[in-house]
C-alpha cells in the first residue's frame, strides 16, 4: 500500500514539495493530496495521472498502466552535470556546471529570422553568455535580470567570449530542492527511455512527484532477506535509482531491484513445481518383455553413455506416481529423439498412451516417418508387417486429410495408437486419449508453458513430461525459464557423426565469393552428396498476409514462416542486383536464378510454409530419396530434418538470423558419412555486431558457448519470454550470465518461503507483487515463445 500525504519525519529522499499546480503542469495530477489518500501499486496510472498523460504513457513503447509501471520503468542511462566550476576556470570543450546570476536578458533575431533568448551571467570572477535557441520553451523565460541559476553544458567559444548553447539549466532561487548548488552539480541526471509523446524529462517530473506524494511502501521481500543479503528497502531502492546523487547509489538500488525480479520469478516457479509434486498420476513401471525391450535388442546402433543414463533415470521417475516433469538438452543431432522413443515405448508397455507434439507440420511429419522406420514392425500394429508386440502410430496435424485425421483420432481416443504425433492440432477441443500417460513436447522454445499444459489437459490423470530442445541453454536460464523442470543433458554424439567447418561468405568485401558457394555445392552433387540453401523468408514481396504476421499468429503454417526474416520490401528484388549483390532475395526468388544459372542442370525444389501439407510432404520425400539434389528452403528445416548425405548447407543472408538459429541450421548437414560444410553468405560491409555474430558461429560448433554468446547479445527480457507477454514488464536488471550466483540465492531464499508458506499467507506484499508480475496470466508471463 503507497500512503499519499506530507509526514513530518524526514524519511530518506522526502522532500515536500509546494504549489500543486505546478503537478499539473507536468501531467501528473494526483487524485488527492489529503493525508492518507492510498494509493497500490496496481493502482491504474489514470487515477493518478492527467487522462491525456495516462494515455500517453501507457502507449507503446512505454506501455506504463500501473503506479508500479512508473516506478518500475527505470532510468537507462545517468547525466553526470560534473563538478562546479568558476567562471574563470572554465576550458573550452569540456562539460562544465557554474553556479551564476543573470545580469542581462536578451531577445535577439537572426538573419533567418529566428529568434533565439541570450543571456549573460557572472558568478563575481568572470561573465559568460548563454544561449537558448527554442524561445517557445526555453529556461530563459524564467531567468529575469537577477535571478540565480545553475548552468550545465559544453563550454563553447563565439567571438571570442565563453559561451553555453542550450545548457541544462536550474534555477536556483526558485525550487527548494535545488539551494545547494554544489550538491545539484554533482547528482546524476536520470535519462529514461522515452516515446514520441512523452520525454525523459516528463517521465523524470512525474516519478519525483509520485515519489514526492508516497510515503508509505510496505516491503515485499521479508525482512530477514534483506538483512541476510544487506538490501536497501524497496521505497529507498525507487529513491536511489530515480534520484541518485551518485554511481553508488544506483548500484545499490539495482542490486535490490534485481532481487525482486529473481525472487519474484523463483517463487512462481517454486510454486509450480510445488503443485506438480502434489499431484497423483498413474506410475507407469517399465516391462521385460515389451515393446521397449524388443526395440532395444534390434537397435542397428549402440546408445551412447549418456543416453543410458538420462534413459534410466526417465525409467525410474516413469514409475513413480508423481507426474515427471523434466527437461532434455541436448546438442543437434545428439540422439534426443531416440531418447523420447524409449520413454514413450516404456509407458505404452505399461498400458498407457504417449503424445508428441512438434512446432511444425514438416517436423511433426519427419518424427512420424522416422519413428515409424525407427519402430519397424513394432509400431505397425494391425499391418501386414506387424512384429509383435507392436502398437500403433497416429499423424494429427491441421492439413492431413479428413479421412486420415478422422481415423488418426479414433485411434487416440480407444487407444489403439499408443503413439500419436502431431502439431499443435493436438492442442484443439474434439482431440481425446484413451489413456494419456506422457507428452513429449520438441523444440520447448517454440512452445509455452500454457501450450504444454493444454495438452496435459487431455489426459484423465497429469501425465508425465517430457520437453526437449536441441539449444543449447545456460544454466542460469534453465533456473529461470525452465525452472519448474528437471533438467538433463546428452553432451555426447552418436558415433559417425562428421565434423562440420564453417565459412564466413563475406560478398561485400569479396564480391568473388558468392560463385564459390554455388561451385560448392556442384562439387558436393557431383560427389553424389545433396546440399541445402536457407533464405530468410518466402518472397521479398508480401502475398497474403506478411510472414511476420503468420510467425506471431501462432497456427501451425506460421511455425513454418522464418523468424527475425524482417518486413517484406514492396517490389521484387532483382537477382543479382546491379552490383551482384543477391541480399533480400527469397525462396520464390532465388530458386528459378538458381535453376537458370549457377545451378542449372541440378535437380532442385523448394520447400517453405504456404506450400500446401501434400506438396512439403512430397518434396521432403523427394529430397530423402535422394531424387532431389538440392533443397531451396526456407527456416522450415531447421529442426527435425534428417537426410544423412546432405554435405552442404548455404545460409543466404545469415546476418539475419540468431546464433541459436544458425547453429540449429548447421546442424542438418554432417549427419551421415560426409563431412559437413556450411557456409555463410552475408551482404553486410564492415565490423558490425551481424557480422561479429558469424565470426561467432564460425569460430566454435560447441553449443554450450554459442548459447553464452547468443544470451549476451540478447535482452533479457527477451530470453525470460517477458515480451511475448505483451507487456512491457519482466525482466530488465537481471543478467542472466553475471548474476548466477544472486539467482541460485533466489532459488534457494524461494523454495524456503514456497516450503512454509505455499500461498505466501505471511507475506502479502510478495504475493501482491507475484500477482502484478503475472496480471493474471499465471503461465504467459514465463511463455518462451
Amino acid at each position: 500500500m503507497l500512503t499519499a500525504g506530507y509526514p513530518s519525519d524526514d524519511r530518506v529522499g522526502f522532500r515536500p514539495r509546494l504549489g500543486f499546480g505546478r503537478r499539473l503542469a507536468t501531467g501528473l495530477s494526483l487524485v488527492g493530496c489529503s493525508i492518507g489518500f492510498v494509493i497500490e501499486l496496481d493502482t491504474p496510472l489514470t487515477r493518478v495521472v492527467e487522462a491525456r498523460m495516462a494515455k500517453r504513457l501507457a502507449e507503446r513503447p512505454l506501455g506504463l498502466v500501473t503506479v508500479a509501471d512508473l516506478l518500475d520503468h527505470l532510468p537507462r542511462r545517468y547525466h553526470q552535470r560534473g563538478e562546479l566550476t568558476n567562471l574563470r576556470d572554465l576550458v573550452e570543450g569540456e562539460v562544465s556546471t557554474v553556479h551564476a546570476k543573470v545580469v542581462k536578458h536578451e531577445s535577439r533575431q537572426a538573419r533567418t529570422g529566428r529568434r533565439f533568448d541570450v543571456l549573460t551571467v557572472t558568478d563575481g570572477t568572470a561573465q559568460m553568455t548563454v544561449t537558448y535557441f527554442n524561445p517557445s520553451r526555453s529556461p530563459a523565460r524564467r531567468l529575469p535580470a537577477g535571478s540565480v541559476a545553475a548552468f550545465s553544458g559544453k563550454v563553447d567559444r563565439f567571438r571570442k567570449q565563453l559561451q553555453m548553447v542550450n545548457p541544462e539549466t536550474n534555477r536556483l532561487d526558485e525550487d527548494d530542492e535545488s539551494d545547494d548548488p554544489d550538491r545539484w552539480a554533482r547528482a546524476l541526471v536520470p535519462i529514461y527511455p522515452a516515446s514520441e509523446h512523452v520525454a525523459s524529462p516528463v517521465i523524470s517530473r512525474s516519478v519525483r512527484v509520485l515519489l514526492d506524494t508516497v510515503a508509505e511502501l510496505p516491503d515485499p521481500l521479508p525482512a530477514d532477506l534483506l538483512a541476510r543479503y544487506r538490501l536497501v528497502d524497496l521505497r529507498t531502492a525507487y529513491e536511489l535509482a530515480h534520484r541518485p546523487e551518485s554511481r553508488g547509489d544506483v548500484e545499490r538500488a539495482h542490486r535490490r531491484l534485481k532481487w525482486d525480479e529473481a525472487l519474484t520469478l523463483q517463487v512462481i516457479l517454486a510454486q509450480r513445481r510445488r503443485a506438480i509434486s502434489a499431484m497423483a498420476t498413474v506410475a507407469r513401471p517399465a516391462r521385460p518383455d515389451g515393446i521397449l525391450a524388443a526395440f532395444d535388442g534390434q537397435l542397428p546402433f549402440a546408445l551412447t553413455e549418456g543416453q543410458r543414463e538420462v534413459g534410466a533415470t526417465i525409467q525410474e521417475e516413469l514409475a513413480e506416481p508423481v507426474p515427471m516433469h523434466r527437461l532434455l538438452q541436448g546438442e543437434v543431432g545428439s540422439g534426443k529423439t531416440v531418447v523420447a522413443v524409449r520413454a514413450m515405448l516404456a509407458v505404452v508397455d505399461a498400458g498407457g498412451q504417449a503424445a508428441l507434439l512438434a512446432p511444425t507440420e514438416t517436423l511433426a511429419t519427419q518424427h512420424y516417418r522416422g519413428i515409424r522406420a525407427l519402430l519397424g514392425g513394432f509400431g505397425r500394429a494391425g499391418e501386414l508387417d506387424e512384429t509383435p508386440p507392436a502398437t500403433r502410430i497416429a499423424l494429427v496435424t491441421g492439413s492431413v486429410g479428413a479421412r486420415a485425421k478422422r481415423a488418426a483420432l479414433a485411434a487416440a481416443a480407444d487407444g489403439s495408437a499408443g503413439l500419436v504425433i502431431g502439431t499443435h492440432a493436438l492442442l484443439h477441443e474434439g482431440v481425446a486419449f484413451h489413456d494419456l500417460g506422457l507428452v513429449v513436447v520438441d523444440e520447448q522454445h517454440r512452445f509455452g508453458v500454457e501450450q504444454r499444459d493444454a495438452l496435459r489437459a487431455r489426459a484423465a490423470q497429469p501425465p508425465h513430461v517430457l520437453v526437449m530442445t536441441a539449444t543449447p541453454i545456460p544454466r542460469t536460464v534453465a533456473m529461470t525459464v525452465f525452472g519448474d523442470l528437471e533438467v538433463s543433458t546428452l553432451t555426447q554424439l552418436p558415433a559417425g557423426r562428421q565434423p562440420i567447418s564453417t565459412f564466413v561468405v563475406d560478398a561485400a568485401a569479396h564480391p568473388a565469393w558468392r560463385d564459390r558457394i554455388w561451385g560448392r555445392i556442384r562439387d558436393e552433387v557431383a560427389a553424389g552428396h545433396q546440399a541445402y540453401v536457407v533464405c530468410p523468408r518466402i518472397s521479398s514481396v508480401a502475398v497474403g498476409r506478411d510472414e511476420e504476421d503468420l510467425a506471431a499468429a501462432g497456427d501451425d503454417e506460421a511455425s513454418d514462416a522464418p523468424r527475425r526474416a524482417g518486413k517484406a520490401t514492396e517490389r521484387p528484388v532483382t537477382i543479382p542486383a546491379e552490383d551482384g549483390s543477391l541480399a533480400g532475395a527469397g525462396v520464390e526468388e532465388l530458386l528459378p536464378w538458381l535453376a537458370d544459372g549457377p545451378l542449372a542442370g541440378l535437380r532442385l525444389a523448394a520447400l517453405h510454409g504456404r506450400l500446401p501439407a501434400d506438396a512439403k510432404d512430397s518434396v521432403m520425400t523427394r529430397f530423402a530419396a535422394g531424387e532431389l539434389d538440392v533443397l531451396v528452403a526456407t527456416t522450415v528445416i531447421e529442426v527435425g530434418v534428417d537426410v544423412p548425405n546432405a554435405t552442404v548447407i548455404a545460409i543466404m543472408d545469415a546476418d539475419r538470423f540468431g546464433v541459436s538459429q544458425l547453429h540449429q541450421l548447421r546442424g542438418r548437414v554432417g549427419r551421415g558419412q560426409g563431412a559437413g560444410v556450411c557456409l555463410l553468405h552475408t551482404e553486410v560491409d564492415g565490423d558490425t555486431p551481424a557480422t561479429q555474430r558469424l565470426a561467432n558461429v564460425a569460430a566454435t560448433t560447441d553449443g554450450a558457448e554459442l548459447a553464452r554468446l547468443d544470451l549476451g547479445q540478447r535482452k533479457e527480457g527477451d530470453v525470460l519470454g517477458a515480451s511475448q507477454s505483451g507487456r512491457a514488464r519482466g525482466v530488465r536488471l537481471l543478467e542472466l550470465l553475471k548474476d548466477e550466483r544472486l539467482i541460485l540465492d533466489a532459488r534457494e531464499e524461494a523454495a524456503r518461503l514456497v516450503a512454509a508458506d505455499p500461498e505466501l499467507v505471511a507475506h502479502p506484499g510478495l504475493g501482491r507483487r507475484i500477482a502484478i508480475a503475472l496480471d493474471d496470466r499465471p503461465v504467459e508471463f514465463l511463455e518462451k515463445g
